[in-house]
């Protein structure tokens, strides 16, 4: 870790307490146990200067973590990148309490590829398509890729059925995520999301919708859709919350799939065009995804 600049801290055991609040008991035992060094080797001591720019070092053991017992699939792989087809319930890298249990860390082990990176994430509850890089310094150009909207994305969702619901239709919105909340909001301003609608069936009261992102803010088309007054089934946080799912929890996935990943490569010049071959339960077999726990 390097310490920032600015702050108030006078020593390091400071920072990594307020930095790691969380597991600041843990933080002071291993300060206190010589196990924080600096990039000398050397142990941080309990009085040890804070210095901004200072690299400490130290491993912190990782908690036990419930195992998402679903595949990860490997829908595409060459010398560049690798294209995973994700169950729900997954987180796509390592963040918060999900570290092992991530499609990352299942594929470098798995593919033996320890520099395996995500050129972009999905949601833990959302499946479907995620994009990963084979070589680090390739990267960032596959990245580029999504920052400058050069990637077609189309999801597929089941949602309620709305007659009155004119589609396809384009919703523009602004979408505000606030650290430390869960749920994201529309908020007045100029719009920084965009999403394309489609009706692709329906029955008497469930649909399955298209989805195509023109943005990429978080927890978008679960705004979007919940805004259209046809949140999409399963979701914990739209129109109420009720979440986060809590680890284990693998009843009624969240009814959403990114579907498809269409791009050139910015490295071969290839052009690529990839679809899941996974499906939405709540459609293919609506009692057995509202009754028990999912298949996949």
């Amino acid at each position: 870790m390097r310490l920032p600049g600015g702050g108030e801290w006078t020593t390091v055991r400071e920072y990594l307490v307020a930095r790691l609040a969380s597991r600041g008991a843990v933080v002071e035992e291993m300060v206190a146990a010589g196990l924080v060094v600096g990039a000398d080797g050397r142990a941080v001591t309990p009085d040890t200067a804070y210095v901004p720019g200072m690299f400490v070092w130290f491993h912190r053991e990782r908690a036990d973590e419930e195992r998402v017992p679903f595949p990860v699939r490997v829908a595409y792989r060459d010398e560049h990148i690798v294209v995973a087809d994700k169950p729900h319930f997954i987180a796509t890298t390592p963040r918060g309490s999900h570290v092992t249990e991530t499609v990352l860390a299942r594929l470098r082990r798995d593919l033996g590829l320890p520099a395996l990176g995500a050129a972009h994430r999905l949601d833990r509850l959302t499946a479907g398509l995620v994009l990963f890089t084979v070589r680090p310094e390739e990267r960032g150009a596959y990245q580029t890729l999504f920052r400058d909207r050069l990637v077609r994305k189309e999801y597929e969702a089941v949602a309620p059925y709305a007659a009155a619901l004119e589609l396809p239709r384009t919703v523009r919105s602004r979408i505000l995520k606030e650290r430390g909340v869960l749920a994201a909001r529309e908020v007045p301003g100029e719009p920084n999301a965009e999403s394309r609608i489609e009706l692709l069936e329906h029955r008497e009261t469930l649909a399955r919708y298209r989805l195509l992102p023109r943005t990429g803010q978080t927890h978008q088309l679960r705004v979007h859709m919940n805004a259209l007054g046809v949140p999409i089934l399963g979701d914990p946080l739209y129109p109420v919350v009720t979440g986060p799912v809590p680890a284990g929890d693998f009843r009624r996935p969240l009814q959403l799939l990114a579907r498809a990943l269409e791009f050139t490569d910015p490295v071969t010049g290839l052009r690529h065009a990839f679809r899941s071959g996974r499906t939405l339960r709540a459609w293919s077999a609506h009692d057995d995804w509202a009754g028990a726990g999912p298949a996949q």
